[in-house]
Parts: C-alpha cells; sequence; structure tokens
C-alpha cells in the first residue's frame, strides 16, 4: 500500500474501498489512521467486515450497495480521499469515481487484465477484463502518479494492471 501518499490526503474525507468484500483493504487504510468505508452488494461480506473493524476497534463503516446499477457510488461528489478498487470491473463506475474524489484525493485501482485468460485462472469474461492500456485510458484525465500492467510472478501468477492516480 502507498500508506505515505493515503496518509498525506487522509483530511479530504473516508477512504473508500469499492466492492470491498471482505473489507481487507479497507481494514488495511484504517488501520493506516484514515476512516474508512466498505461497499459491497454482499450482505454477509458486510457483516464480517463490521465484526473485523469491532474486534480490530478500526473506523471501518460498511456500505450495502449494487455498484453495478444505476444508482452507482453512494457518496456525494469530491467527498472521498481516496478510492480502492481491487479486483473489479465496471467500466460505467469510472465517472462516478473520478466524480467521487475529492480535489487531491486519490485513486488506487487493480484489476485483471486480458493476457489473464492466457493463463488459465481467474476471471474469462472479456467485461470483467481490462485490454492493454486500458485502466490507464480510463482515468487519463487523473494525475498518473505510478502505473504497472504486467504478469506477476510467483507460484500462481497474474496478469494485472496497477494505477495509483490523483484528482487535481
Amino acid at each position: 500500500m502507498h500508506l505515505t501518499r493515503l496518509r498525506a490526503v487522509a483530511g479530504l474525507g473516508p477512504a473508500l474501498d469499492l466492492a470491498c468484500g471482505g473489507g481487507r483493504h479497507a481494514l488495511a487504510a484504517a488501520a493506516a489512521g484514515l476512516p474508512a468505508v466498505g461497499v459491497d452488494r454482499d450482505a454477509e461480506a458486510l457483516a464480517g467486515l463490521r465484526r473485523l473493524a469491532r474486534a480490530r476497534h478500526l473506523p471501518v463503516a460498511a456500505v450495502r450497495s449494487d455498484l453495478e446499477t444505476r444508482y452507482g457510488i453512494p457518496f456525494r461528489s469530491g467527498t472521498c480521499s481516496v478510492i480502492l478498487v481491487f479486483r473489479f470491473l465496471f467500466r460505467p463506475l469510472a465517472e462516478p469515481i473520478r466524480r467521487t474524489l475529492a480535489p487531491g484525493g486519490l485513486l488506487l485501482y487493480e484489476t485483471f487484465t486480458t493476457e489473464q485468460q492466457r493463463l488459465g485462472t481467474g476471471p474469462r469474461n472479456p467485461d470483467f477484463l481490462l485490454r492493454p492500456g486500458e485502466l490507464r485510458e480510463l482515468f487519463a484525465d487523473l494525475e498518473i502518479l505510478d502505473y504497472w500492467e504486467g504478469v506477476t510472478g510467483g507460484e500462481r501468477p497474474e496478469a494485472m494492471a496497477r494505477l495509483v492516480a490523483r484528482r487535481v
């Protein structure tokens, strides 16, 4: 995690973990000193997040919302210091993500690329896979601070794109 960058913008609003599942990234942001909100449509996963946050005494709220509806992100424009998106892709959210970030706020985004199909694991549906360079294109109007795209090493390689960007 980019802790120094995250802490520098913490005063702009909460960190928002979209499609958070069990809230691993929301919990990490809260442990780093940011108030955090996990958003997901899975009520059981959110209940688990609430339990973990209470047990660890971390400031994490859990909000149930289906991000793949016309309602999008359930936060006002310019209210979040950080938006975290990991292993989730719903292209119509790109504009709401930009809009929800506070000026100076950060976006950390990581998800699979089409190269993942070649590896034989993970998502296969092209709707859930980024084309080469697509993540950078989706957020071209943000200031790109860090970008990587490729195949990770290790026992179970994954084809990923990673972006860290700031709303100016």
